[in-house]
Order: C-alpha cells, then structure tokens, then sequence
C-alpha cells in the first residue's frame, strides 16, 4: 500500500523521523518497503504489508498505530476517537438484509450536498498515493477509505429510485452497469445492493453507474458495510474487477470498523461537503463479542529466549494499545476489536519479540540431545538413490504435484487443467523429459536422464516414491537397466544406523540459462597427429567470443594416418534471439582462423 509520510504526520504532535528512519522501522519490526517515491515536498512510502494484517493495516491509521508502538510516540490524533455522532436514527432509508454474507450494514442519510471539484489539500492527499481526484463527496468516501480501511460507497439518493435498501444473492440473468461503464452479467453466487429490486452495487467491490454521484447530485446515502470476504474474493475474481474495496474486504475486516468508517465520512460532510445530516440507519444481526487472550511472561521468555519482566511486557502491550489485565505473571489481553489475528498467545508473543525487536534476543544455544538421534529411514533412502543416480548422471526433478488424472480430486483448484493429485510420477517425469531433451546441445549431454523422489496419492493413503526417466539412445543404458542397477543397491542397503556425510561435489556450479533459442554449429578438421585436442578446443572459444556459451568436442577418429577432430559451438544470447546473419561471421572468423594455424577444414 502507498502511504504517504506527510498524511502520516497528522496522527502525531511530535515530528516524524527522517524517511529512511522510518523506513527501517517498519522494515525490521513488521512490514518490507519495496520503494519510496517522492511527490512534491511528500515521501510516499510502497508498505508491503503481510496477509495476517490486511485486516487493521491496508490505511494511514493502521501503519501510524504501528509506528506509534515502535518508536515510542504518542497517537495525539487518533481517527477512530471521533466526536461525530451517528446515533440519531431516521426513516428516509431502509436496510434489509437477506443473506449471511452480509454482517452489518449502516446507511446515512445526508441532503443538501454540493457536490464540486475537491480542495487542493484533499486532492494532494489522494494523488499522492495514486489515487485520481472525481469530486468532492467520492474524494471524501475514497479519503475515509485509505485513512482508516474501511471501503465506503455513495448513492445518489434520487437516481436510486427506492431508498429501500436490499442486501440479497443476485439472481441467474441479471446484469448491471458498474461505475466503470462497463456491464457485468452476475451470478447467483454474487452479492450485491439493491434500491427497491434492482441491483445497483455489487457488495464490496463495485458501485452501480445509475446511482453514480454526479453535480446534480443533492441528497446521498452512505453506504458503510460489511461483507463475507472469501465471498468478495471470489466475486471480484470471476468478473475480472479487483478494487480498493475488494481488497480490503478479501482481507475480513471487522464489522466494528463499519462505525468508524460511517463517523469519519460524517465529518467529511461537516466540514467539506456541506448538507444536513438527516440519519443513520444500522443493521447489525450478530454483533462481534470482545474477545481476550491469556498469555504469561514464562510463556514468552520460554519462546523467545529472552528474560523480559512483566514491566517490559505491559510496555509493549501500552504501546500497542493492547488493554490488559496482569496478576502473577498473567497476562489476559483484550485486543482492539480491528485486530482479528490476536486469537492465541503465540501472536501476543511474536508482538513482544518484534517491539523490542529480534536484534534484541539473544543468541541461545540448542540443548544437546541426551540420546542419539534416530535415522529417518526413509530420509537415509532419498539420500542414498540422489546419490547413486546422480553418480550415473542423472539429474533430479520436480514436478507438479498436480496431474490431469488421479484418484484424489482437488477442491479448490490451482487451475482448472489439472483437477487431481497424482498417483504416479511417471507421466510428469515423460514430460519433463520431452521438454530437457530439446535442449541437450546446451546442457552438454549426450543422453539425458532424469529422476524424482516424491509424493504420490494412491489406494487412499500418501506414499513417497521414486521414478526414473531416460532418454533413448542406440548404444546406451535404458531405464530398465538403470532401474535394475537401482533396485539391486537399495536391495543390499543395511538398516542404517546413522547419517552418512555425502560428498558435495565443487566442479559443477549454478549458472543462470537465457530465455532465447540457442544456434548449433559444428566445425570438423583435419589435424596433424599429436595435436592437442583441449588446446584447440580453447582456441576456438577464444575466437568465438561471448556469444559462444558452451563449446566441446563431439567426435574424433583416425583415417590413413590423419585424425579428425570435431567441435559443436552453442551460439547464445541473454539479450535476443541471435539471427543466422549473427552468427555466421563469427563462423568465419573461426574457420579463418584455424586454416591460418595450418588445419584442413572438412
């Protein structure tokens, strides 16, 4: 998420460190900076934050609470503290909710708007962070939104037709022109906002262009809900349509942020819009019961490793604004209701060790085991099959656990090519090899063999296993020999007793490959007896320059008291795809070359 330092600077009295400063504060404490960007006199920090925080962190207050805690200052201006009220109740709208996927909907009644063009300060603030100015009551609702995460949507209350507001599945045939201008065909799995019984939202992902805000627009309703995220997820997926919305619902935001959502636009309309708060209307079936979580200064010394005292611990959670209750070394934690992944002491633990820091615990050795270690036979047999296979030169795999057939089926789908878990590693292992034997040229090999140790799932139960893949080759050991060869070793194999220290071999290194086709050249010449074949070979690498990525020697022979030696040269590219007219001058200046050294080209 872009959040911008300057926007940040509003929750505090004193000033911010410098932005590098900050930038290592959230790095090493809790969420990477993939970059900084500059607009105007702002920094505008790239936060990469995690999965377990979308829920409280995708908005300026969740990051300012975390720096809050961080760096030890005080959140003067905090945005859920709010003195709007949204309690005064109205009839000018109605809420009904027809589906579970809906935890909680409120509705605001504002008339007398003006809508316009936004003030310089809203429009710095929302371009900053890439956002694009439309006018000042959707600036408003998109301002709340990345102030405080939760995503709001206004209706033009007229244009809706019905102030009768439904929450319901869609229905099989109908379609609706969303704010993009774009027409969506739904689906009975979709959730969307209807005026009346006409759908006019899509739930939490998209407003509907017949209630679209315009500068005609007089009276609104605010719309401030909570929708089922795997729901929203799936939606948004299947229509193609990922917003700012939907991103924050897909990350199950609490209900409770509904209110803070709806008092934050209040104040926007207070003091930017204009118009006549009339009511709110708030439907909220199952309210979110106040959780607490127990967790004891043993517990979290024993994890971390650390000897922190129950005043260290308080401190951390003060600093979190974590309410607590401590007696004996017993902390019960009552986390903010945003907080959905402080469920089990463990997370309560990791906020201890990351505020103070993991540069602070310490070092601590293992504990040596009492008794040896026992052999993990089937660990000790993969051990032993990489390395005889590898001694043959076979190189190992791994495919995709997934396959087009099997006995398991899989529920949710990475894709929809390959529904099962596989049974056999054979078919993948076949294409794997289909695909490596196009490049052999390139790898330097005359036959390509392949292996894989894996899972399969197969009778009902999971096995690990292992299968072999062998290119044909007139002359050469097929995978039936190999196999055979394999078998017998793993037959004579005594019960192992301990794990043997394998060999790592230093000749053969890592090296990244191009994307881009390589060219295959041979040259075979004639050569006086007792020529060495390695110095010539170098010669020609040295000719043949960089393009040159493998070079060797394929073939030799002696006829009526001459040797011919033949060499392939690999032409590659990590730029292009090289062209026949690259190549062939380089060709030339080798076969120049090697005629000037006295050798007879064939």
């Amino acid at each position: 998420m872009r959040i911008s330092k300057a926007w940040l600077q509003k929750y505090f009295d004193e000033p911010l460190p410098n932005t590098e400063a900050l930038c290592d504060a959230l790095t090493f404490h809790v969420f990477e900076i993939d970059g900084v960007d500059k607009h105007g006199d702002d920094d505008v920090l790239d936060v990469k934050v995690t999965a377990n925080r979308g829920h409280d962190c995708l908005s300026h207050r969740g990051i300012a609470k975390e720096l809050s805690a961080i760096l030890k200052m005080r959140l003067a201006h905090d945005s859920f503290v709010s003195e709007a009220d949204i309690s005064k109740p109205t009839d000018a709208v109605t809420v009904s909710i027809h589906s579970d996927l809906c935890k909680r909907y409120m509705a605001g009644y504002i008339k007398g708007v003006k809508v316009g063009p936004s003030p310089a300060w809203l429009k710095e603030k929302l371009e900053a962070i890439g956002q694009r100015s439309i006018n000042n009551v959707v600036d408003a609702t998109n301002f709340v939104m990345f102030n405080t995460g939760q995503p709001l949507h206004a209706f033009d209350a007229h244009k809706l037709g019905s102030t009768d507001i439904g929450v319901r599945m869609a229905r099989a045939g109908e379609k609706m022109m969303a704010l993009d201008n774009k027409e969506y065909a739904l689906t009975e799995s979709m959730l969307v906002i209807t005026a009346g019984d006409t759908p006019v939202g899509i739930a939490g992902v998209k407003g509907g262009m017949p209630a679209a805000i315009d500068e005609t627009t007089v009276d609104i309703v605010i719309e401030s809900a909570n929708f089922d995220s795997v729901s929203v997820r799936k939606t948004a997926q299947a229509l193609k349509l990922r917003t700012d919305a939907s991103a924050r619902f897909e990350q199950n935001i609490s209900p409770e942020l509904a209110a803070h959502g709806m008092k934050g636009m209040i104040e926007m309309v207070q003091h930017l819009i204009g118009g006549e708060v009339v009511g709110f209307v708030d439907v909220y079936p199952t309210p979110v019961k106040q959780t607490y979580v127990a967790v004891t200064v043993e517990q979290i010394n024993n994890t971390l490793g650390t000897t922190f005292t129950g005043a260290d611990i308080a401190d951390v959670f003060t600093r979190l604004g974590l309410a607590y209750k401590e007696e004996s070394g017993v902390f019960e934690v009552q986390p903010p209701l945003e907080r959905l992944d402080i469920v089990i002491p463990e997370v309560l633990i990791e906020e201890v060790g990351r505020i103070f820091g993991y540069e602070a615990v310490p070092a601590t050795p293992l504990p040596k085991f009492d008794t040896p270690v026992a052999v993990n036979a089937a660990f000790y047999k993969g051990e032993k099959i990489r390395e005889f296979l590898q001694g043959q030169g076979f190189s190992e795999v791994f495919t995709s656990a997934f396959s087009d057939t099997g006995e398991r089926t899989i529920a949710n789908k990475v894709d929809g090519t390959r529904p099962y878990l596989r049974n056999e590693l054979a078919t993948n292992l076949a294409e794997a090899l289909e695909k490596n034997i196009h490049n052999k040229e390139l790898l330097e090999l005359k036959q390509v063999k392949l292996f894989e140790i894996g899972i399969v799932w197969k009778g009902g139960t999971e096995e690990v296993v292992y299968d072999l893949a062998v290119e044909k080759v007139k002359g050469m050991k097929g995978v039936d020999e190999y196999r055979a060869e394999l078998d017998a070793m793993l037959a004579a194999l005594p019960e192992p007793t301990a794990y043997d220290t394998l060999p790592l071999s230093a000749t053969k290194r890592y090296s990244s490959f191009s994307k881009y086709p390589y060219i295959v050249r041979d040259i075979a010449l004639w050569v006086p007896e007792g020529t060495d074949a390695q110095t010539l070979l170098s010669d020609i690498k040295t000719t043949a320059g960089d393009l040159a990525v493998h070079v060797y020697q394929f073939d030799q022979f002696t006829k009526e008291g001459r040797t011919s030696l033949a060499y392939r040269i690999i032409f590659q590219s990590f730029e292009k795809t090289l062209t026949e007219a690259e190549v062939q001058p380089v060709m030339e200046k080798i076969t120049e070359s090697l005629k000037s050294k006295g050798f007879e080209i064939r």
